[in-house]
């Protein structure tokens, strides 16, 4: 099946309306952010320590049995010019991304980005403990849109694509020049996570299939009979070959556009749509 076509159109929707304005998962997710900056803040004003201290994620802490840490790490932002930065981002780059691919698409996206760094650091705290806490994953969003609209002109109409690179290289410069070995982790994981995971759901990226073969034992083999001249192929075979020449126009779809297709294909297309629609009505 296409991954761009594994949601329902409803994912590619707001998840609510507010006064007029769409409300997306990405609104969502700052607004939980901003929330505990607020309560981050009142606690800090207030010098109530330990909900602070058993939230921020601490490798040595995490290998002990406080695995919640895993989790809240991100619940623990002061206010700071750059917290407020990486909500914009999360908003502006975010919601274009979850409008292409779909809220489900999306939230496993920054799933993945936020949950990342610290089971990363968790197997590195072993040999090296660490600790940090804070909002993780607006860069890496924008990695993402870098990568799935590389041409969008950005300020100065500077590309995408070229802002990406020249973010990550300054990015890791100054981690370098500052010996901040997990800032750069940090940075390396989470991009090339957003990078690669873009690539996957565009189609040009595979998943390795593992094959475990049992040392002694041999495949069992499933003889299939040959197909006689005037035999007809079974309906499930037909329905299997059908859907796959669907799947390869959408993908056709997703990379060129649906002005790609020929004649002859958005016939096919066109079929296809009628006969699913007749089996569901038929149900």
């Amino acid at each position: 099946m296409n991954r761009f076509g594994s949601g329902h159109s409803e994912e590619h929707q707001p998840v609510t309306w507010w006064r007029g304005h769409p409300v997306y998962a990405a609104h969502l997710i700052v607004v939980v952010f901003v929330a505990s900056m607020l309560v981050t803040t009142l606690l800090m004003f207030a010098r109530v320590g330990p909900p602070l201290e058993w939230v921020g994620f601490n490798s040595a802490q995490v290998i002990r049995g406080q695995v919640w840490r895993i989790a809240t790490y991100g619940l623990l932002n002061a206010p700071s010019i750059q917290f407020a930065l990486d909500m914009v981002m999360i908003v502006w780059f975010g919601r274009e991304v979850e409008r292409f691919f779909g809220r489900r698409v999306f939230l496993l996206l920054y799933g993945g980005i936020y949950l990342i760094k610290p089971l990363l650091f968790t197997a590195l705290g072993v040999w090296q403990p660490s600790a940090f806490a804070g909002e993780a994953g607006a860069f890496a969003l924008f990695i993402a849109f870098a990568t799935l609209f590389p041409d969008a002109p950005l300020i100065f109409n500077l590309l995408a694509r070229w802002a990406a690179l020249i973010l990550v290289g300054i990015f890791s410069l100054m981690g370098l020049a500052a010996r901040d070995s997990v800032g750069l982790i940090e940075l390396w994981a989470t991009c090339g996570f957003a990078f690669l995971f873009v690539r996957y759901q565009q189609g040009h990226l595979e998943l390795p299939r593992l094959r475990l073969w049992l040392p002694g034992r041999r495949p069992k083999l499933r003889v299939l009979p040959d197909l006689e001249p005037g035999k007809t192929v079974p309906p499930a075979a037909a329905r299997g070959n059908a859907m796959a020449e669907v799947d390869a126009l959408l993908d056709k779809i997703a990379r060129s556009g649906i002005g790609s297709l020929t004649a002859q294909e958005r016939a096919q297309l066109e079929s296809a749509r009628a006969d699913l629609l007749k089996r569901k009505a038929d149900r």
